[in-house]
């Protein structure tokens, strides 16, 4: 299992302090696309479930209020730059239960193909 203490952390040997910081470090967290908000007939287009990885209580959570994600996608056609790499951005809005699952707006809405698909939590705007 995926554990922050050992990822972001390792010793190296010729290394004064046991613990330094590896010379790339990641400016993101991963998550998955989990659905959209529902009810037992209804469901909520415009606000997507995101389980974000490590993350397993509410108050763990709290953190992430705020931050924007990224769904990345391929399209069909490429752009005018010759990309065919798109990206639908969305922002972390409210914890949803108490297992550190959490809800996230995107505009334009996610399709329901994202559904299981991974997302980037952009560790930015900070609120600290």
């Amino acid at each position: 299992l995926w554990n922050p203490r050992t990822t972001l952390f390792f010793a190296h040997p010729s290394a004064s302090h046991p613990l330094v910081m590896p010379s790339s470090a990641r400016l993101h967290a991963k998550g998955v696309v989990l659905g959209f908000q529902r009810s037992r007939c209804n469901q909520n287009p415009k606000t997507a479930l995101i389980k974000i990885q490590g993350v397993n209580t509410k108050e763990a959570t709290d953190f992430y209020l705020g931050k924007r994600l990224a769904f990345p996608y391929k399209a069909k056609t490429a752009n005018s730059r010759g990309s065919k790499l798109r990206v639908i951005y969305g922002k972390v809005t409210k914890y949803h239960g108490n297992s550190g699952t959490v809800r996230a707006k995107f505009t334009p809405n996610l399709p329901s193909q994202a559904f299981g698909r991974p997302v980037k939590v952009l560790l930015f705007p900070s609120r600290v």
